[in-house]
């Protein structure tokens, strides 16, 4: 006999945002799939479309994008209790233009984009959820935006620490750089800076 799926992360998660009925609930858990991720492997592709949503019920991943320069430039972060993916081409099905990739070996649950549309039709409420967690994301956007234009590196390297702790603790180092726009070494020398006692005391 087959073991229950696991799925207490994910409807935990829709629940900060929506009440799901028992109905709703039954209806939305057996849509899921739960899937194991190796380190490195990417889930999602630049000229492929995305076809899942992804939720990390444990692990790690980032999608990032390659600059004409060959210049890795991370556009989001997700570990546990996050959700990660190419909603441009999730939502308009159209060739991603990201990479997707498992930084930890990881567990992730999934729906597509198929089943997506259906719970869309037959739950009202999960529009809310959806439409809430895209706010936040725009919300988020806006706010990198903002500090990239108005903080220096370690002000924006401060932020990060003090909002995003576990981040920090579990992400190379390469890739905050990346997320932060400036390079390792600075990055490095920015850590450095703050580890050393402060002589003037």
């Amino acid at each position: 006999m087959e073991n229950t799926p696991d799925f207490s992360s994910i409807l935990h998660h829709i629940a900060q945002h929506i009440t799901f009925t028992e109905q709703d609930q039954k209806l939305f858990t057996s849509m899921l799939r739960i899937k194991k991720v190796k380190r490195k492997q990417y889930i999602e592709q630049p000229g492929f479309i995305s076809t899942h949503r992804t939720f990390v019920v444990a692990g790690a991943f980032r999608a990032y994008v390659v600059g004409a320069d060959g210049q890795e430039h991370t556009l989001s972060l997700a570990i546990d209790d996050g959700m990660i993916g190419d909603p441009g081409s999730f939502l308009l099905q159209e060739p991603a233009t990201l990479f997707v990739e498992a930084l930890e070996e990881s567990t992730i649950i999934q729906w597509s984009y198929e089943h997506e549309q259906l719970l869309l039709d037959k739950i009202p409420q999960f529009s809310v959820a959806m439409m809430r967690r895209a706010q936040l994301i725009a919300l988020n956007i806006q706010r990198r935006v903002i500090a990239q234009l108005s903080l220096t590196a370690e002000e924006r390297y401060d932020e990060f620490a003090q909002n995003h702790p576990l981040l920090l603790q579990r992400i190379p180092l390469y890739i905050i750089a990346s997320y932060l726009g400036m390079s390792r070494e600075f990055l490095s020398k920015i850590r450095q800076q703050k580890a050393m006692p402060d002589k003037r005391k």
